[in-house]
């Protein structure tokens, strides 16, 4: 899968959010002869052509099929029903039953998740999904329950992040110093960059474009599905492959929506979503390769950096153990089981 021929231009996407701020990413379907039992709202931070979307779209079409009609999904991509920090406070009160976000962001509402942001954890996809379908992952659904949400699917697959600049080669952590970056507002990776002396600034997605072109900061970190599909690249000069953190997606639900449904149509949701999410990983391990490609085509240029130094960095100062004290031995213990010791 690629996105070099179905990525809008950012003019198309203005007057896409523009037309359908208030519409969902397709055109509404028509209803069979009788409404839906369960009608629900689904949405995401991401452009409509990510495999966020396009895989949710598939599960929506599926679990439509496959509950004869009873439960209709409608999909509202690109921050249109709010930035995601809004949206998190929608799928608790239920504006939105149903809400895919990033759990760097979950973590302002459920710490633990967190966790898996920790800087340098994860060497591979491997180890990451071993992780994420393990315990280390089952601990994080419990305490999203915890906090009055239900996941009820396994993680998707956000990617491992980059740092990109408009002003700097990044190639090793002094390069870092004072480089002003911008970073969701996520207490992990706010602790990555300031440990490594950086100047982080928490914005939301759904302002970084402009932030980034009127130079409010210098840089930002993302997978590289998001630096294209979001079309950074038009505001960037580097992509250094530091892979600092990895970065999942998990589908939250409203506590009360997801209780309406009879436990056969819950099953149904959850094998579709879980089945869509092994796609949309693949899709995103793809990109990861192929996108590096693209965006040398648009003019970026890529620097391979020495992970290890990075790594080592943070683990000259308390950063390992102050995350440790802050999450707990249980949550640490899943966590250094599944990637190896940490600090």
């Amino acid at each position: 899968m690629t996105l070099k021929t179905i990525v809008q231009s950012r003019t198309t996407r203005r007057r896409f959010l523009a037309g359908a701020a208030a519409l969902p990413l397709v055109t509404l379907i028509t209803r069979r002869g009788d409404a839906a039992e369960f009608t629900y709202k689904y949405a995401t931070g991401q452009d409509p052509t990510h495999p966020v979307n396009t895989r949710a779209q598939e599960a929506i079409d599926r679990i439509r099929e496959a509950t004869s009609g009873r439960v209709e999904f409608h999909l509202f991509p690109a921050n249109q029903l709010g930035s995601d920090t809004d949206l998190l406070g929608q799928v608790r009160n239920g504006g939105v039953e149903f809400f895919n976000l990033a759990t760097s962001i979950l973590a302002t509402l459920v710490p633990v998740a967190g966790i898996v942001n920790t800087g340098f954890a994860f060497p591979s996809y491997d180890v990451v999904w071993k992780t994420m379908d393990g315990a280390l992952g089952n601990h994080i659904r419990d305490q999203i329950a915890k906090a009055g949400l239900i996941a009820p699917a396994k993680f998707w697959d956000n990617g491992f992040r980059q740092i990109s600049s408009s002003t700097r080669e990044i190639k090793t952590p002094e390069d870092l110093k004072g480089f002003k970056i911008r970073v969701p507002p996520a207490p992990m990776l706010t602790s990555v960059f300031k440990t490594l002396e950086a100047g982080p600034t928490p914005i939301n997605f759904n302002e970084l474009y402009s932030a980034l072109q009127t130079k409010v900061v210098e840089g930002q970190e993302n997978p590289l599905a998001i630096i294209y599909s979001a079309r950074l690249y038009e505001v960037q000069k580097y992509i250094s492959m530091t892979g600092h953190v990895w970065d999942g997606y998990i589908t939250l639900a409203n506590r009360r929506a997801w209780a309406a449904m009879p436990a056969d149509v819950q099953a149904i949701v959850t094998r579709e979503l879980d089945a869509a999410g092994a796609k949309q990983r693949a899709d995103i391990a793809a990109l990861s390769q192929s996108l590096r490609t693209d965006l040398t085509a648009k003019g970026i240029g890529f620097l391979d950096v020495d992970r290890d130094a990075f790594r080592a960095a943070l683990g000259r100062t308390s950063f390992y153990a102050d995350w440790k004290s802050k999450y707990g031995d249980e949550a640490w213990d899943l966590l250094e089981g599944a990637v190896g010791k940490l600090g």
